[in-house]
């Protein structure tokens, strides 16, 4: 039996045959329509002491991310449980989400009876922490699961909102209100008005976090290459993002950013919790949380649009053990070839169309390469038609430890951590106000921040650096928010 609970009707029923396993709500019974929500097959035995689970899907997802080619419906159902699923807007931020998510939250209550556990992916913890905190339905829910959510934002959301990646994210569709609001600086800003409210300790939360990133070529390895320098990482959120220091960590796995929302990967682990009673058996994170210090510097970005050739010029340094050359661009048929210091050339690009969060229809063509030569190295492009790219080019080297990033009042910069180096940065800001860009491509002179008014500053810092003839190249992208009165948010 499946119970699809509408908008409007609350008790909206359509019948199936009954199976051994959960009713799968397949392809007469689709989700993705926001503020819908649905109760799956009642288990023919439920006991007194389990809640109802609630289950909230994450950013450019729907409902169906736990039964389509997840188990974690069945899963719940083959242990007696009693479970819910909503779609939320699937690109809005946390607050048009969690003004909806609790007004649901209060029916799903009524519903049942009683309060429901609410276990959510990705941003969905976020979500769900706005509509408990802020929209007032901690009363309806007795404690929240959230898996790999970004409680301090992601700085892959900083990535595609940065001058060099918004090319392609804008044409991809990914500029979008849900990924402005996970930008760093403005996650911090979130947290400020979370962590203090009064109701942010009503409901208990326990966390997981993930390490793994999958194999060479998937949408997820890409994501964790560009967030190992922030720590551990499952390839789109980072394992100090996933904890809350009131929280209480359940586990750090070997998860990707997938995986860890599987049945067959963690309901066992967090099952207890769906109970009445509970006790709290895993560790408050306050002592462990690390917050990542690491200043994201293994990285070279460039990015734009051309018709016909395009060539971008990467400098790598003696000593870097190795080099990817990642091309992400909007055409799977663009030509790509790699020229080393010597003229050497290879066109031996692998190929893979993106499936995540924030680069979802993107293509990458990507070749690393072991004890590259010093020196300049070319990426040459051709396409026949307009295309928009992003070029990411990481390093593994020692190079990657000799930048830090300065903050002084009104400036923003990277300073060497050996007095012997000599810098030259050029910094460039993006500045959003409501998630509309007002002014785009503004230089920083002498490293000084534009007149900050509310928004979001999105700050890139291209630097080229010398230490007596070794010449290296590293970029930096960061957000900062600027709230009404002027606070600045992010400067961590």
């Amino acid at each position: 039996m499946i119970k699809k609970v509408c908008v409007t009707v609350l008790a909206f029923v359509l019948f199936f045959p009954g199976w051994s396993q959960a009713g799968s709500f397949g392809k007469d019974d689709p989700s993705g329509v926001p503020g819908q929500w649905y109760v799956g097959t009642t288990p023919s035995i439920v006991a007194p002491s389990k809640h109802p689970v609630l289950f909230v899907h994450g950013l450019n997802s729907s409902s169906n991310t736990w039964w389509n080619e997840n188990n974690m419906y069945d899963t719940a159902y083959q242990n007696g449980y009693e479970t819910a699923f909503i779609d939320l807007y699937p690109t809005k931020n946390m607050w048009d989400n969690g003004a909806l998510l609790a007004q649901k939250i209060r029916d799903i209550y009524t519903y049942y009876g009683e309060k429901v556990v609410v276990v959510a992916h990705s941003k969905g913890g976020i979500d769900t922490q706005s509509a408990l905190v802020h929209y007032g339905a901690y009363p309806y829910v007795a404690r929240v699961i959230t898996l790999s959510t970004p409680h301090y934002g992601s700085q892959l959301a900083d990535l595609a909102y940065s001058s060099w990646a918004g090319w392609l994210t804008g044409i991809l569709g990914s500029k979008n209100d849900a990924t402005y609001s996970l930008q760093t600086g403005y996650m911090d800003y979130f947290r400020s008005e979370t962590d203090q409210h009064p109701n942010v300790n009503r409901n208990p939360i326990y966390t997981f976090g993930g390490t793994k990133w999958g194999s060479f070529g998937s949408s997820l390895y890409w994501g964790g290459l560009y967030l190992r320098a922030y720590g551990s990482n499952d390839g789109a959120v980072t394992v100090s993002s996933s904890r809350l220091p009131y929280g209480t960590e359940l586990k750090v796995g070997e998860w990707n950013h997938y995986t860890i929302k599987e049945g067959s990967s963690t309901f066992n682990l967090f099952k207890t919790y769906l109970n009445e009673g509970t006790e709290t058996t895993g560790h408050k994170t306050q002592s462990t949380i690390q917050s990542s210090n690491e200043d994201g510097i293994v990285s070279v970005v460039r990015g734009g649009d051309y018709h016909g050739r395009k060539q971008e010029k990467v400098i790598v340094e003696h000593g870097a053990q190795s080099v990817t050359f990642d091309w992400i661009s909007n055409s799977p048929s663009s030509q790509i070839t790699l020229v080393d210091p010597t003229n050497k050339a290879t066109s031996s690009f692998k190929v893979q169309k993106d499936e995540s969060e924030y680069f979802k229809g993107a293509y990458h063509h990507t070749v690393t390469v072991n004890d590259p030569a010093p020196g300049e190295w070319t990426v040459d492009a051709s396409s026949s038609s307009q295309e928009k790219y992003l070029l990411r080019v990481s390093f593994e080297s020692m190079m990657n430890d000799a930048l830090s990033l300065q903050f002084a009042q009104d400036k923003i910069s990277m300073k060497a951590k050996d007095n012997k180096f000599k810098l030259k940065q050029e910094i460039i800001i993006e500045y959003y106000k409501n998630g509309k860009l007002k002014q785009s491509k503004i230089k920083a002179k002498n490293s000084k921040l534009p007149k900050l008014e509310e928004g979001v500053y999105n700050v890139t810092i291209d630097v080229t650096g010398k230490k007596q003839n070794d010449a290296f190249q590293r970029t930096l992208i960061k957000s900062i928010y600027v709230d009404g009165s002027g606070k600045v948010y992010g400067l961590k």
